[in-house]
């Protein structure tokens, strides 16, 4: 680094001698008496036109903070790409300042001098501004890179997070509406179900309605203007088993008694407490009993078909008034079963 040049010396004064040596020797008696100097502002005024010092007005100064921001920066610059980038640290060497022979102009008392630039060190470079006296940096320093980077990182894990939990309310709708697609499925598949239930009990009892209606055609009510007076099974003492085995229609004296449905006669006259009694054998087996006849109007054998008359209501027998007494006995056996039912069955209403 280059010195300032000297201060000009001071004039000789031989009476004014000092005990102690002042320079590179000792005391010479040659060189004469040495005296204490105290420079002033008018000692060292210079004579106009040689050696004349300009003041400095902020030049060295601006210089030197150019400088120091300079160092500063490249030193911050130059360890924190060290510490990003693991790279031994740039050596930096900084100019020399300008001497003092710079600053001395004989024209302008008023000259100003710059600062030389320091070179781009850890990626920023900075220069002095003549107009406005300030520092620019001309690239991004490494920790705004730095700082970028882990904003970019940043940005991209909450993209990240955002997708994850898109993703997971994507798949819970799909979900969602896989399940009302399949509880819809399901529910179609049980009002299907349970219309086509419907359906085939409503075929069911319109059959049934059909089978009936064609079962009456073929089975008819054993006589006509009658009352309903004693049930199947309703007990009473009156009755030697205890209860009531047949269907009584009570109705007047001489009503006409009907075959029920198509058969034989196998049984026709007196039968004790049934009175007069006619017996037609069904071609399934069934077994109906007409008792309590005044008149029996068939004989035995005789094949005879729906409606036709085989008797009249009569009193005869163990009976308190005119009335047909019915019996029903499945197979021939002894034990009968309740008319009113096996009627209902035959599609008639008693």
């Amino acid at each position: 680094m280059a010195s300032n040049r000297p201060a000009p010396a001071a004039p000789f004064v031989p009476s004014q001698e000092q005990p102690e040596t002042f320079g590179y020797g000792g005391y010479r008696t040659d060189e004469g008496p040495w005296e204490e100097w105290n420079p002033t502002e008018e000692s060292i005024r210079p004579v106009r036109g040689r050696h004349r010092v300009a003041k400095q007005r902020g030049g060295l100064a601006r210089s030197s903070t150019v400088l120091g921001v300079g160092v500063i920066a490249a030193v911050g610059a130059g360890g924190m790409a060290s510490a990003q980038t693991g790279k031994p640290p740039v050596s930096i060497s900084l100019p020399d300042l300008p001497n003092v022979g710079s600053l001395i102009s004989d024209d302008e008392p008023a000259a100003e001098t710059a600062a030389t630039p320091l070179s781009d060190i850890g990626g920023t470079a900075v220069a002095d501004s003549e107009d406005t006296g300030t520092a620019t940096t001309t690239t991004a320093d490494a920790g705004e890179a730095l700082r970028t980077r882990i904003m970019a990182q940043a940005e991209q894990q909450q993209v990240q997070v955002d997708t994850k939990a898109q993703a997971a309310t994507e798949a819970a709708l799909a979900k969602q509406a896989q399940e009302a697609a399949a509880a819809a499925e399901k529910k179609a598949v049980e009002e299907a179900a349970a219309a086509k239930k419907a359906a085939e009990e409503e075929a069911a009892k319109k059959a049934e309605a059909e089978r009936l209606a064609e079962l009456a055609r073929q089975y008819t009510l054993p006589t006509s203007s009658y009352t309903i007076t004693s049930t199947f099974g309703q007990a009473g003492s009156m009755w030697s088993s205890g209860y009531h085995t047949g269907l009584d229609f009570a109705a007047p004296t001489g009503t006409l008694i009907k075959a029920v449905h198509t058969g034989t006669i196998t049984e026709a006259g007196w039968a004790g407490s049934y009175g007069y009694r006619t017996i037609l054998t069904l071609d399934d087996g069934t077994e109906l009993w007409f008792c309590h006849q005044s008149s029996i109007s068939v004989s035995v054998g005789q094949k005879v078909a729906t409606g036709d008359v085989i008797g009249r209501v009569g009193a005869t027998g163990n009976v308190t008034g005119p009335h047909l007494h019915l019996e029903v006995h499945p197979d021939g056996q002894a034990g009968g079963i309740d008319p009113m039912a096996w009627l209902r069955g035959k599609g008639l209403t008693p």
